[in-house]
């Protein structure tokens, strides 16, 4: 595992799920010395009666800790979807965002929150990308998920929302806006001017006008200005077959399954979220909050260490 260079803060995600016990166990499998470069968010109380549970109760005297997302006894249930806990998880990964545009930290790693304990709580959320971009004073469609896992790593244009709404949002604008923020990102990545394969909207990338006009009208326009700008673009191209391909350093899905499921096929407890575009970079696990073990001792914390591991090399 690569020693974190960079200064991280770890934000325990929702506390009724595996994020607090992942957390710890992540900061048990590093050496002491990269354990010195993070710093724990999220609530105590739940994080000390965690570590207590797993028999590390010993690890929070040597750790970093701020204290975010305090919740009370009654709604920290191990698997209970929670208002309160949803708050919980969104307080957390504020106040390490908010560090990190301090400058206290150089990056920020979350554990899974849960989305409808988020909105239980009345909180608008639709993942963290929108979540960096509420915090850092950008407009929400300039913040965008980059999944890496299984070999590949695919930057969305739309997100948690209906087909119907991610259609109607698509733009040339946003599309280019995508792949600027996820060229950007695999710099940090150590992948300088990355080649770029991006996926149609419709099967084919609309077969020349046989299966819609949407193709050409949206995606068409975005490549072509992209390429103007220096970038190494291919397609629009059918996802089936870029994906086939393989010889692409990064890929741009239009809408969340055709990003989604490539990743966790080949990587389906394994892969990075990176929020990205915005002036703090954020990356969480493309795992869930696992509600089903929650509070069981059986969380593998290894895409949280696959997580650490990739944000410790570079520089938001």
């Amino acid at each position: 595992m690569q020693a974190p260079s960079l200064q991280l803060a770890l934000a325990a995600g929702d506390p009724n799920g595996i994020g607090p016990e992942i957390a710890l166990k992540a900061l048990t499998a590093l050496p002491e010395a990269d354990r010195a470069h993070i710093t724990l968010y999220g609530p105590a109380s739940v994080l000390e009666r965690t570590a207590a549970a797993l028999g590390m109760a010993a690890l929070l005297r040597d750790v970093r800790l701020v204290n975010a997302g305090e919740l009370p006894a009654s709604a920290a249930v191990p698997g209970r979807i929670d208002a309160a806990a949803g708050a919980s998880a969104v307080a957390s990964a504020t106040a390490a965002l908010q560090a990190c545009r301090r400058g206290e930290v150089d990056a920020v790693v979350a554990c899974p929150h849960h989305e409808t304990a988020i909105h239980q709580a009345g909180i608008a959320f639709s993942g963290y990308p929108s979540l960096v971009a509420r915090v850092c004073g950008v407009p929400e469609d300039r913040v965008f998920l980059l999944l890496v896992g299984g070999g590949l790593r695919i930057v969305h244009v739309t997100l948690h929302e209906s087909v119907r709404t991610a259609l109607d949002r698509l733009t040339p604008e946003l599309v280019a806006h995508a792949v600027r923020a996820g060229a950007q990102a695999c710099a940090l990545l150590g992948v300088a001017g990355p080649s770029i394969g991006v996926f149609g909207i419709n099967p084919h990338a609309s077969e020349g006008g046989l299966f819609g006009p949407e193709d050409a009208a949206i995606v068409v326009p975005a490549v072509d200005t992209l390429r103007a700008e220096g970038f190494r673009v291919d397609g629009p191209a059918g996802a089936d077959m870029l994906l086939a391909q393989r010889s692409h350093d990064l890929y741009v899905a239009m809408l969340h399954d055709q990003g989604h499921i490539p990743v966790k096929l080949l990587a389906p407890q394994a892969a990075s979220a990176l929020s990205i575009g915005a002036n703090a970079l954020l990356s969480s696990v493309g795992h869930g909050s696992a509600m089903d073990i929650a509070g069981r001792g059986i969380a593998d914390p290894e895409a949280l260490l696959r997580t650490i591991a990739l944000l410790s090399g570079g520089r938001p």
